[in-house]
C-alpha cells in the first residue's frame, strides 16, 4: 500500500490506514480496498498513487485510469451499496451487511461499517471468499467505533490534499 500523508493526521486516523493497509498486505487475493463515507466520498484508499494518476490522466484528457483503481472501486462501492440499501427498504429487509459480486475476473465485496460508512474490497478470481469477508468483518469491527464524523472529516480532508 502507498501510505498518504499521515503527518498530521490522528491517531484514530492513522490506525485506520494500518488496518486498511494490513487488509490488502496480509489477505491473498485482495487487489485494492476503499472505504467511502455515507455520500459516497472515499476515506481511505489501498492505493492513492494510482488514484492521483486517475485524476491526473482525467484533467489530461486521458481515458479513464487503471481497472479496480481504489478511485473506481469507491463508485461503485458507492453505487451497490445505494442500490442495495434501496432495495432492501423495497423488501423491509431491514439493514444491508454484506454484498458480493462475483465474476469471471474477481469479485467485489461491500460491506457496511457505521453511519453509512462502506467497505469495498477488489479480489481476484482465486480469492478465498470466506477469508477475504472474514477479514472485512475484522476490520468493520475495528473501524466501526473509530470512525466518527471528526475521524471521517479528517480522512475525507486528508484524501483531498492528495489528489
Amino acid at each position: 500500500m502507498t501510505a498518504t500523508g499521515t503527518f498530521g493526521l490522528s491517531t484514530e486516523a492513522r490506525n485506520l490506514q494500518w488496518l486498511l493497509g494490513n487488509l490488502v498486505e496480509e489477505v491473498p487475493g485482495v487487489r485494492s480496498v476503499a472505504v467511502v463515507s455515507s455520500d459516497g466520498l472515499m476515506l481511505l484508499s489501498s492505493d492513492p498513487a494510482t488514484q492521483q494518476a486517475t485524476t491526473a490522466a482525467a484533467e489530461a484528457g486521458r481515458p479513464d485510469g487503471p481497472r479496480g483503481s481504489s478511485a473506481d472501486l469507491a463508485t461503485i462501492v458507492s453505487g451497490i451499496g445505494s442500490l442495495t440499501i434501496g432495495a432492501a427498504r423495497l423488501m423491509d429487509g431491514g439493514g444491508v451487511k454484506q454484498t458480493m459480486v462475483a465474476m469471471e475476473e474477481g469479485s467485489v465485496f461491500v460491506m457496511s461499517i457505521s453511519d453509512g460508512s462502506l467497505l469495498g474490497v477488489h479480489a481476484t478470481p482465486d480469492c478465498d471468499m470466506s477469508v477475504v469477508a472474514y477479514h472485512m468483518a475484522l476490520f468493520v469491527g475495528r473501524a466501526g467505533h473509530v470512525l466518527t464524523p471528526e475521524v471521517r472529516s479528517e480522512l475525507r480532508k486528508s484524501m483531498e490534499s492528495t489528489q
